[in-house]
């Protein structure tokens, strides 16, 4: 009888196979990790800035670009296990933390927030996966620009700077000859209020302006090609430097992140009547931690770029009520529990959902590009995601195998008493203990250095949860 129970925990441990884990996470997996700049890095210690994504229609095939110090990459992913890079274009400025892309058409509009000499580039990307061509790079445009957005056949520029001039809130040019982009205006031109835009979501000619320490604007580019401020939205709870800003589908729901002081939560507001905005619920990874940039796809699905703490997934369907489905660290340098003072504005610096293969982009300034993909609820629906689908997992373990010690992550368990168990594979219980979890994302350091190395179960239970999971030690 012995024999045949050893047996059968030899069976239980080897069907259950456990993939070593590099990066703590939950419900989210990696599919494959890219630094082409390993050995590169910027002047102030970053290497990495923004992404983006393409896909190529003609050849079905899917692309990566990433902004980095010194120049824009462009990787094939279209088999995301085994990212290629196809083609780099060097930027004028080197040794850069601030790039910003986005795409239209066959053309990549690249543009850089950096110190002096900068420029403008325009890149022709119909060639790929043999090659790119730089159509236009040069400084008759402008000569830095904060970020672009792409709406329809138009190109919006944030916080423009002319070669030699003064900085300027918003420019918005036309893209019907793509190669050749066309100022139609500029905002101070009809708001001279609005000193600065940062960043911006444009939904058919309506612009969300996050304008920094002034706050929220929403702004319509009329067919006379001027623009009318409809609404603004500067006086909420944990506000500070507004950065960025992303819309549901069915337009109701808008996620924004205030980027500085550091340690704010992004906020859920309804936006249903621009007239009348509100701020219905603020979401965090954990405190400390500073959301950068939010996606959103259909009216449920948030991915959140945030400094620290790497991608998080929230399920925002019911907007008041905001929850964690899952997470990708891509920057666990910082450690559990950190405290955040140190390197605050590293991380995560933003993400791509949007490739028909559903697969994810994200970018970490240190540890280079993430080709991710959810559980199995990526099956289906926009963006991957089934809008009806409920939450595999409410915990994971990091790491595993683990030595000496795992943290659990547990997801949406706030101000509750859970208990846990550690049982062997024979089932005896090797320890007990509580735990309160006191955030939307609680992590709990368990410490392993008194148990022998093998196959052990986690078991998590609680008031709405009561799940077991495999770990191995290898102390």
């Amino acid at each position: 009888m012995i024999q045949k129970l050893l047996f059968s925990a030899i069976v239980i441990c080897l069907t259950h196979n456990i993939k070593a884990q590099v990066y703590p996470s939950l419900n989210v997996n990696l599919l494959s990790h890219i630094d082409p700049e390993k050995d590169i890095t910027g002047s102030d210690g970053r290497k990495y800035s923004g992404c983006w994504g393409w896909h190529q229609s003609s050849k079905n095939k899917e692309y990566a670009i990433i902004g980095t110090s010194s120049k824009t990459y462009f990787i094939d992913v279209t088999n995301p296990t085994m990212p290629i890079i196809s083609d780099s274009v060097k930027a004028k400025k080197n040794g850069c933390t601030w790039r910003e892309l986005k795409t239209y058409q066959n053309y990549c509009y690249i543009v850089s927030d950096d110190s002096p000499p900068n420029s403008f580039q325009i890149i022709d990307m119909q060639y790929l996966p043999d090659s790119v061509h730089v159509v236009y790079e040069g400084t008759s445009y402008f000569e830095r620009a904060h970020t672009v957005f792409v709406n329809k056949d138009k190109l919006y520029c944030g916080g423009v700077t002319p070669l030699g001039g003064g900085t300027e809130s918003m420019h918005v040019y036309s893209l019907a000859t793509p190669s050749v982009p066309v100022l139609l205006r500029k905002l101070a031109q009809d708001v001279p209020s609005i000193g600065y835009v940062h960043d911006m979501y444009v939904n058919n000619d309506t612009i969300f302006a996050s304008c920094g320490g002034q706050g929220l604007f929403v702004i319509k580019l009329l067919s006379t090609n001027t623009f009318s401020l409809l609404s603004s939205f500067t006086s909420y709870p944990y506000s500070g430097y507004n950065h960025s800003s992303w819309l549901t589908t069915n337009k109701k729901t808008m996620v924004f992140a205030d980027e500085v002081p550091t340690g704010l939560p992004a906020k859920v507001i309804d936006v249903s009547n621009i007239s009348s905005i509100t701020l219905v619920d603020t979401v965090r990874s954990h405190f400390g931690a500073t959301a950068h940039n939010p996606y959103i796809l259909g009216n449920r699905w948030c991915w959140l770029s945030t400094y620290q703490d790497g991608i998080y997934l929230y399920d925002i369907s019911t907007p008041a009520n905001s929850t964690v489905y899952g997470f990708f660290d891509t920057h666990p340098q910082h450690g559990v529990n950190d405290n955040f003072t140190t390197n605050a504005y590293r991380g995560n610096w933003g993400a791509y959902p949007y490739l028909p293969s559903k697969i994810i982009i994200a970018c970490d300034m240190q540890n280079g590009i993430f080709i991710l993909q959810g559980d199995n609820t990526y099956n289906s629906s926009v963006g991957g995601l089934n809008e009806n689908k409920k939450s595999t997992s409410q915990f994971s373990i990091y790491p595993n195998p683990s030595k000496n010690n795992f943290t659990i992550y547990i997801a949406n368990q706030l101000n509750q008493t859970l208990s846990y168990s550690i049982t062997d594979v024979f089932g005896k219980i090797i320890e007990e203990n509580s735990i309160h979890s006191n955030e939307s994302l609680y992590r709990q350091i368990i410490n392993t250095s008194h148990l022998t190395d093998g196959c052990y179960f986690i078991t998590l239970k609680g008031i709405n949860i009561n799940q077991t999971k495999k770990i191995i030690i290898q102390n």
